[in-house]
């Protein structure tokens, strides 16, 4: 006996509901995550601790590299932290660790099949976006952009993927882009989208990550 619409309705909002409960809870793990090894890595090392200096400053930064290419982490707090520890001086560094971390979340998406994308946004019960993924799954990246140009069932996809690198500079730079997946979730989902020759987005993130080390080697960001 088949269960009827309206019970079969309430059943699916029940779990709709878990299922996000699911990722927001994961989204405020990892936040939460971020911050204490933020706290963890921003500590006072005096001149006697020198040996145990050196030691932090490279499991820090492999830290930063593996942390900022993980999706939704506060990845600007965590390399603020390493230029308290640093100084001035290794603010070069930490801009080519975020390279690094934003170049290696691009390549894990390059990696990712968009079937299996779909599949994830069909289980929030995305469906529209699961069928556009899925149509432009067999498509290169030329036919994907003329398709999500001329096709797109909203407006909006239309102009940011017109607009496809600037949005990226300008998330890269927004206050509290951990909420939007931060540096990792961009880099991952530029990657997953295939719509974004790794030259050129490397390129693009090199310039866009550039305002905050420049601000801070000028003395315009207190550390």
């Amino acid at each position: 006996m088949s269960e009827p619409p309206l019970a079969s309705s309430e059943t699916s909002k029940i779990r709709l509901f878990f299922k996000i409960s699911l990722v927001v809870g994961f989204v405020v793990l990892l936040n939460y995550g971020g911050t204490l090894v933020v706290e963890q890595i921003n500590f006072q090392l005096w001149p006697m601790h020198e040996r145990l200096m050196i030691i932090m400053l490279w499991f820090s930064i492999a830290v930063y590299v593996l942390w900022m290419a993980i999706p939704f982490v506060p990845g600007v707090e965590l390399g603020l932290a390493l230029m308290v520890m640093l100084g001035p001086r290794g603010v070069v560094l930490i801009y080519f660790c975020t390279l690094l971390s934003l170049s290696l979340s691009f390549t894990i998406g390059r990696m990712v099949p968009l079937n299996i994308f779909a599949r994830f946004l069909g289980w929030l019960h995305l469906h529209r976006a699961q069928d556009l993924l899925l149509k432009l799954e067999p498509l290169n990246s030329e036919d994907r952009l003329d398709f999500l140009l001329t096709t797109a069932p909203s407006r909006v996809i239309p102009f940011l993927v017109k607009h496809r690198y600037l949005m990226i500079a300008v998330a890269l730079n927004l206050p509290g882009n951990a909420l939007i997946g931060g540096g990792g979730g961009i880099g991952l989902i530029s990657g997953i989208s295939r719509l974004y020759p790794f030259p050129k987005y490397l390129l693009l993130v090199s310039l866009a990550i550039t305002p905050l080390p420049l601000l801070v080697l000028a003395g315009k960001w207190p550390l």
